[in-house]
């Protein structure tokens, strides 16, 4: 078990996860059960994530609001994948249950604070 995930924060990739397909969030909420709440970098998601329209981002972060599960997205460059995509980051940059942080630390120290 990883400094993480001994202080309760999941990091997708150390656990094996990643997001594809909506199965997969279903898959990784059920990893995070008990944890102060997961991270995930930007190479633990599918290029359909960023592109808002085919509704993989928007069933990933409804899941993790409707669970009330915290989730950091490292996404060091959001507008990278087009001005939706970096609004959306935006918009979630104070939110309580999902963030949109531009390093792995940052995502981590989130995860950690208590909301």
């Amino acid at each position: 078990m990883s400094e993480e995930q001994e202080r309760g924060v999941l990091v997708a990739s150390e656990a094996g996860l990643s997001i594809r397909s909506v199965r997969d969030v279903t898959d990784a909420i059920g990893a995070c059960f008990g944890a102060e709440g997961i991270l995930f970098t930007e190479e633990d998601l599918a290029p359909e994530f960023f592109n808002l329209r085919t509704g993989l981002a928007g069933e990933f972060l409804q899941k993790f609001v409707n669970y009330r599960l915290r989730v950091a997205l490292v996404v060091p460059h959001p507008e990278a994948h087009g001005e939706r995509f970096k609004e959306l980051a935006y918009e979630h940059r104070t939110h309580p249950l999902v963030r949109f942080v531009r390093s792995r630390e940052e995502g981590e120290a989130w995860l950690r604070a208590r909301a």
